[in-house]
């Protein structure tokens, strides 16, 4: 059995976007949110990669086609030190 391949995630380019909200509102599983900038605008992020479905609703409804649907790229997971070697013995 194939793995199931990761859904395509929304890309927001915050130079297109104005912050109006329309993909978040139709943003089915609510991982998209706005965010506030320091010249006190808006701009639309992804907050959780995991909960996205990649029904590309975003996209659809986004005025200003700043959002464009992307294959998800494999994030590097946390790194978990090992055990490492033990100290005072030889090999």
């Amino acid at each position: 059995m194939k793995p199931r391949r990761a859904p395509p995630l929304p890309h927001i380019d915050p130079a297109r976007c104005t912050g109006c909200g329309w993909c978040v509102a139709v943003c089915p599983p609510h991982v998209l949110s706005l965010l506030p900038q320091p010249d006190h605008t808006k701009t639309s992020v992804l907050h959780d990669v995991g909960g996205c479905t990649g029904c590309s609703l975003c996209e659809t409804r986004c005025p200003f086609q700043a959002i464009t649907m992307r294959a998800a790229t494999p994030q590097p997971g946390p790194v978990v030190p090992g055990p490492g070697p033990s100290l005072g013995t030889t090999a």
